[in-house]
């Protein structure tokens, strides 16, 4: 259905690859410590969620977020480093950001991927492939780190979009999630956690395209609260 009605939709994609406004990445440094206790370690990796676009600064970003409500619920130390790329898609971030991920004890790998793989309409079985290859090097990477998947927002709801081309998109970031949903199944130490928030207008950044600040924060103590009843830091 989706490759069917990408003649409609089509254009209209095209024409806003050449009007869409285009965030910078957030300032600030990526990496930071918050919380008191024992020691986790956190890497966040990814497409323009871990790059920090949609908000003013990294430290009001996801990853941030991310951190501090585990520090919160855990009563620990989170040391938190982010590698992000504005506009990656699973193979870009597998490809440009996997041989970056520095040395470290990490506990916890977060990924965000598969949005500007609808958008580049990336095909099924590639997608596939490569969510696999940086799973596993993430895995090569970090021996003892859980991975986990972010789900893909549902685009159907973005504002920037227009029809049919927004429900074409939920469509398809639908069955690109499905994927990254099996392979976490099929791969020990993965987990994947799907978005089921609906977000309204007024709850994404100016672009119409990314979660604002609060958005993003919201959105990352539920991920934590889900993680939370599944996964256990080592001690």
């Amino acid at each position: 259905m989706f490759w069917g009605l990408m003649p409609i939709a089509g254009p209209q994609g095209l024409r806003l690859r050449r009007t869409a406004p285009r965030f910078a990445p957030a300032p600030g440094e990526r990496y930071g410590t918050v919380g008191h206790g024992p020691s986790l370690n956190l890497l966040a990796i990814g497409d323009s969620v871990m790059d920090g676009v949609g908000v003013p600064h990294i430290e009001s970003g996801f990853a941030a977020a991310l951190s501090g409500h585990l520090a919160q619920q855990l009563r620990c130390s989170v040391h938190w480093q982010v590698l992000g790329k504005t506009g990656a898609s699973v193979g870009d971030v597998g490809e440009l950001l996997l041989p970056k991920v520095p040395a470290n004890d990490w506990h916890l790998i977060v990924v965000s991927v598969g949005v500007n793989d609808v958008s580049g309409l990336t095909r099924s079985a590639a997608f596939a492939e490569r969510l696999n290859a940086l799973v596993t090097g993430l895995q090569r990477a970090a021996p003892k780190a859980t991975v986990l998947l972010c789900g893909l927002p549902r685009m159907q709801h973005f504002p920037l979009l227009p029809q049919p081309l927004r429900w074409i998109a939920g469509l398809r970031a639908h069955t690109l999630d499905a994927l990254a949903a099996d392979l976490a199944r099929r791969l020990p130490g993965v987990l994947h956690e799907p978005t089921t928030y609906t977000p309204l207008s007024h709850e994404f950044a100016p672009d119409g395209y990314h979660a604002n600040a609060e958005t993003q924060a919201r959105w990352a103590g539920v991920l934590v609260e889900r993680l939370l009843t599944r996964w256990a830091p080592p001690h």
